[in-house]
């Protein structure tokens, strides 16, 4: 059965990526200071307990995709994991978590440009797509603003030929 995926509209194709709008969401997200690769396993894995029953109802909420992370980059020490939640549901409806670290959010998008890549999302595979990722953008004049994101679509035992990743970034 496939998740659901946050909505969005095309608005642009170019030559291994596109530019995106995406209607606003409300996602469940937590920061970890670590490294790329622990940082992902913690925050996936506190978000995981929330929609599974850590919540103050025990409700469970169904998974969505992609996970969504900041991209490593020079200097990053902390990373922000974010899972989106189910359109059913508004931010009344949906339960507090039981541990601080885990928060329920409006986000905005709006306009990203999105290059996908498959395979592993390794620390090494994300900062490599990232810089050919940059260069596509800057051939194009396009602005970004903010960091890039990293959103994983698959489950962890899935083989990395069948894996699918996209970098994404605002624009201006």
């Amino acid at each position: 059965m496939a998740l659901e995926t946050p909505k969005y509209e095309v608005v642009t194709k170019h030559d291994g990526f596109e530019t995106r709008h995406y209607s606003e969401m409300i996602i469940a997200t937590t920061s970890v200071q670590a490294d790329y690769k622990n940082s992902i396993s913690s925050g996936f894995r506190r978000i995981a307990s929330y929609i599974f029953g850590g919540n103050d109802k025990e409700m469970k909420i169904a998974m969505t995709a992609p996970v969504i992370s900041d991209c490593p980059s020079e200097g990053l020490e902390t990373f922000n994991i974010s899972f989106v939640m189910p359109r059913e549901h508004t931010m009344n409806s949906l339960p507090k978590a039981n541990i601080n670290n885990v928060s329920i959010k409006k986000e905005a998008l709006g306009r990203v440009a999105v290059m996908p890549f498959g395979g592993w999302a390794t620390e090494a595979r994300s900062t490599a797509f990232q810089k050919k990722f940059v260069k596509l953008l800057q051939l194009n004049n396009i602005e970004t603003h903010g960091g890039f994101m990293v959103a994983q679509f698959n489950a962890p035992y899935v083989l990395p030929m069948f894996r699918k990743n996209e970098l994404m970034v605002r624009i201006k």
